[in-house]
């Protein structure tokens, strides 16, 4: 029998994630079904259940539905404990684990398909949402010099700065508010839900160090984000190559086998 996987949000017509694993199980002679299904609100267990039930070994999991995943989950590997979300379930007998893979496939993508090492450099995290405790952890182990977080309010920036510190002392790690912010930067991250109502953020064009990254988690057009860190001569990266990425961490984690996923990038890039 042919194994049966799916992509679960709402709304979920516009994923791309049924065509990156069709290319993966191609690349990877896998014999498996992908597809999105759409979960009514309030009816994400429930979808669950029935998929299990129908022979189902695995989903990702998008947005709004990452936090019901997570209390799902009767296990959750350390990176989705560390973002209190999970992107990928696993079926096996009477368990259901829930992993997080969203961080691990953005350093991958920044790290390998742009690149550049985080190593020793000048990290600043935009946000303190779902999205930025999500990349936290993964961007940390790669143990940059400094990591800044900053939010429109410092609260919760402080709130996960506090939460690390310990766990990484050879990192200068700091909260600020997005106003407060004037030192430059070797990588920008923009956590923020901003690009989706294609907003600009209130940060300083100092913060934008010569040659930096600005990486953009949001794909498909350029930000605001994008375009004042292109003015200020950054080299900036969108989300598609992480969308990608999570997803290849995904299918890793399902198959046991790791597709070539820079190949799908740029396929992605021009479809």
């Amino acid at each position: 029998m042919t194994d049966k996987y799916a992509v679960i949000g709402n709304p979920i017509a516009h994923s791309k994630s049924p065509a990156i694993h069709a290319a993966f199980a191609k690349q990877t002679n896998q014999e498996m079904t992908y597809e999105a299904i759409q979960a009514p609100l309030g009816g994400f267990a429930d979808t669950v259940k029935q998929l299990i039930a129908d022979g189902y070994q695995g989903v990702n999991v998008t947005v709004p539905f990452k936090f019901d995943a997570y209390e799902m989950a009767t296990e959750l590997n350390v990176l989705a404990q560390h973002a209190g979300a999970v992107n990928t379930l696993m079926f096996k007998q009477s368990s259901i684990s829930g992993h997080n893979t969203d961080g691990l496939g953005m350093v991958r993508d920044i790290e390998e398909n742009l690149a550049i090492s985080l190593q020793g450099k000048r990290v600043l995290l935009l946000g303190a949402g779902g999205a930025a405790q999500g990349v936290l952890h993964p961007v940390l182990d790669k143990n940059p010099a400094v990591l800044t977080v900053a939010n429109r309010s410092v609260e919760k920036a402080v709130a996960m700065v506090e939460k690390v510190k310990a766990q990484y002392p050879s990192v200068d790690l700091a909260a600020e508010t997005f106003d407060q912010l004037n030192n430059a930067f070797d990588v920008i991250i923009n956590a923020t839900s901003a690009s989706l109502n294609k907003a600009s953020l209130p940060i300083s064009d100092l913060v934008f160090a010569d040659s930096c990254l600005a990486y953009d988690m949001m794909y498909g057009q350029e930000t605001p984000f994008m375009a004042q860190a292109k003015a200020n001569g950054a080299q900036v990266a969108d989300g598609l190559g992480m969308l990608v990425e999570q997803a290849a961490e995904a299918f890793l984690l399902w198959r046991g086998v790791r597709p070539e996923a820079k190949a799908v990038i740029d396929k992605m890039r021009v479809s």
